[in-house]
């Protein structure tokens, strides 16, 4: 297995401001405006899952691991003084993968946490110049990216688990609760994603980042995982890295009891 990898996920919610400027929603706050939101696309045999354009990114979650140890650390738009810092997060993201140049690793990010960071990206003007090469450049470094970039579905630089796991297929995907719990792993813990605006809506914002945080400690045990499975990590190796994971989990239980309910879980 190659260092650095990050794994990452987010957690978004509907975008009412976004809603009100495309004029698909109107209410007197934005409860009201995403009631009728979600009325009128019932009333057209819609889902009330709003669309990836429309969803304000709250939470990125990642685990990151490289030669120097395992860190787990979350960018979240706390709003301060009310004023949305989406932009800012999802550019402090893009900026540790300039930094950084990690192997990215989701759960289904092409399939949504990809493509809502994009969509959000373009909209607030974020830069991210090594993630969206795609080898064009005449250096050496960038025609690396030719074969191996962060955009191409069966490059690894970028690593869909889900994605590759089904085969690339959608009819094959499965669950990241359901199968982290298959292998062990303690899964979700208190939410799931459906219950993140409502959670929002009542200010649980640190709720919504645990949960975020446990779901990509989940994915980075799946990877590990695979990476036995494929020859990335011999036994030896996967069992001193399951290791290192819980013990850099009881360290930060100290202070974040959401860790300690997951070693529970898990035990």
């Amino acid at each position: 297995m190659s260092w650095p990898v990050m794994v990452f996920d987010i957690e978004s919610i509907p975008d009412i401001a976004g809603m009100r400027a495309l004029g698909l929603a109107s209410g007197a706050d934005d409860a009201q405006a995403h009631a009728a939101w979600a009325a009128q696309r019932a009333a057209d045999g819609k889902s009330d899952f709003a669309p990836l354009h429309l969803q304000r990114v709250l939470v990125i979650s990642c685990v990151f691991r490289n030669a120097e140890g395992l860190r787990i650390h979350s960018f979240v738009d706390r709003e301060p003084e009310g004023v949305s810092q989406e932009g800012r997060i999802i550019q402090t993201f893009f900026n540790t993968v300039e930094k950084h140049v990690p192997q990215l690793v989701s759960w289904n990010g092409g399939g949504f946490d990809l493509p809502v960071l994009h969509y959000r990206g373009l909209q607030h003007g974020v830069v991210a110049s090594k993630y969206w090469d795609m080898g064009e450049g005449g250096d050496h470094d960038s025609r690396e990216f030719k074969w191996n970039n962060y955009i191409g579905r069966y490059h690894m630089r970028h690593l869909d688990l889900m994605d590759l796991l089904a085969m690339y297929s959608p009819k094959n995907n499965a669950p990241l609760d359901g199968l982290a719990k298959l292998c062990g792993f303690p899964g979700k813990l208190g939410m799931d994603g459906s219950a993140v605006y409502g959670a929002y809506r009542e200010g649980k914002l640190e709720d919504i980042r645990r949960y975020c945080e446990t779901d990509v400690m989940n994915t980075y045990l799946l990877y590990c995982r695979f990476q036995k499975m494929r020859g990335g990590l011999l036994e030896a190796e996967y069992e001193q890295e399951i290791a290192q994971v819980k013990t850099t989990l009881a360290e930060l239980a100290r202070s974040e009891p959401h860790w300690q309910q997951y070693l529970d879980a898990w035990a």
